[in-house]
């Protein structure tokens, strides 16, 4: 099963955007979920993860404006990005943290222009 994400767009420096992950896992609550970037020319990077305890990591380029949360009941998995910049431009895909190898989904790509 690829976790599929969406929720991306073209939006202005310092907009927001809401990204969401809908992960149909029978073992959604007892698992690690992670949100990653890929910028053009570089490497995937973790961005933010939570736990099935709810405790919440971020990269620190984007602690205090980005947040994490999940809804076991709804299997879903939020990322909420505010004062985006630039330099947040990116494919943004989730995935199991650690990875799943086999549950990349395509990804949703966030576009911020300056």
């Amino acid at each position: 099963v690829q976790l599929q994400a969406s929720g991306g767009g073209l939006v202005q420096s310092g907009g927001s955007l809401r990204l969401s992950c809908v992960a149909s896992l029978s073992h959604f609550r007892f698992d690690t979920f992670g949100w990653y970037r890929q910028a053009p020319g570089k490497q995937r990077e973790l961005v933010a993860s939570i736990s099935a305890s709810r405790h919440e990591d971020y990269l620190d380029s984007v602690k205090g404006r980005f947040t994490i949360s999940r809804d076991n009941t709804k299997k879903t998995v939020t990322l909420q990005m505010n004062s985006l910049k630039p330099e947040d431009t990116a494919v943004y895909y989730c995935n199991l943290d650690p990875v799943d190898r086999l549950k990349w989904g395509q990804g949703t790509l966030v576009t911020v222009s300056s």
